[in-house]
């Protein structure tokens, strides 16, 4: 099987010859730490391990300049509106006809980046303007709603034009939505003023056949969950999170095949050296494989802090556990 075929059918519960495995974003600095622990000057990690190859769309989902101050009442709605310009060509990505053409015969995995996720919607950076959205959500809900739904718009209109050109193999919506002790809205003001606000876009995969919804979110935001599952979603991919509330075989057991997965591997076992990486990986991936529907993954970005001989350890055992 191709990548492309491998992802697909993992995704539909079928019988792949392998799960895919996803590469988890080394910048360069984790590779001139790791030059300096053994690994060779001229290596190419995607020869030393088997990772399948993976191809990102996504357009710009930014205001058009950057405010130097986010809107906070509704006479500077209009200003959102001009910013937020969906019909803007380089919005897609550059070369945008040529990629097109060369995906035509692909075998690899595309996926189409949708929305940014509530708080990054809304402009937060920094802790005033968290502050203003969340008395918004009571004292100005209207305006809430206001930039969600531009931002929607955008979102609905940007996938539109893309779907348009290209079939992908699965949408992404990143959502940043809270710490380790939970989300920091309530699933109902969740469901309000962000959910409603992607239904646009979530008409647009529907509508053109996107099966595979990823839902990419941080922490610990275990009680949105029925309600992003209620929305349409039907995957979770879990990053940096609160290993006990995100925990993948309870999550299974609770949503069964409503939810695939994607990550569910603790970092920190990485860190920690062969005895805790063996712990991790033989307890919680073969239970998770063989119900399907599962890509094994550590739950975040590998940083300096995680020793080459460690990841060595991790990606064997890993490819020797899912090739059983």
């Amino acid at each position: 099987m191709n990548s492309r075929q491998r992802f697909q059918e993992t995704m539909r519960f079928g019988r792949p010859d392998r799960v895919p495995y996803f590469e988890e974003g080394m910048r360069e600095g984790v590779i001139e730490t790791w030059r300096r622990q053994g690994l060779p000057h001229d290596a190419d990690l995607s020869k030393l391990f088997s990772y399948d190859k993976r191809e990102d769309i996504e357009p710009d989902l930014d205001p058009r300049p950057q405010f130097k101050r986010w809107p906070t009442g509704s006479h500077d709605l209009e200003k959102v509106r001009r910013r937020f310009n969906p019909d803007d060509p380089t919005r897609l990505p550059e070369h945008w006809a040529e990629r097109v053409k060369a995906w035509k015969h692909r075998d690899h995995i595309l996926i189409l980046w949708v929305h940014q996720g509530f708080f990054v919607s809304m402009g937060v950076d920094d802790w005033q303007r968290f502050s203003e959205v969340i008395y918004s959500l009571v004292e100005n809900p209207q305006l809430v709603h206001e930039v969600m739904a531009i931002q929607g718009h955008l979102s609905a209109r940007l996938a539109e034009r893309v779907l348009r050109d290209v079939e992908v193999d699965a949408a992404l919506f990143i959502e940043p939505i809270g710490g380790n002790d939970g989300p920091l809205v309530s699933p109902k003001m969740y469901e309000e003023f962000a959910l409603r606000h992607y239904e646009p876009a979530l008409d647009v995969l529907r509508h053109h056949g996107v099966g595979m919804i990823i839902y990419l979110t941080f922490g610990n935001p275990r009680i949105l969950l029925p309600s992003v599952l209620k929305w349409g979603f039907n995957c979770l991919w879990a990053s940096e999170v609160n290993m006990e509330a995100m925990d993948y075989g309870d999550i299974r057991r609770e949503f069964g095949r409503d939810l695939r997965l994607i990550g569910g591997v603790d970092l920190d076992a990485i860190r920690f050296g062969e005895e805790a990486i063996r712990r991790e990986i033989e307890e919680k991936v073969p239970p998770l494989l063989e119900q399907g529907g599962y890509i094994p993954l550590a739950d975040g970005r590998v940083r300096e802090d995680i020793p080459y001989a460690n990841y060595v350890y991790y990606r064997r055992l890993l490819e020797k556990v899912t090739s059983r």
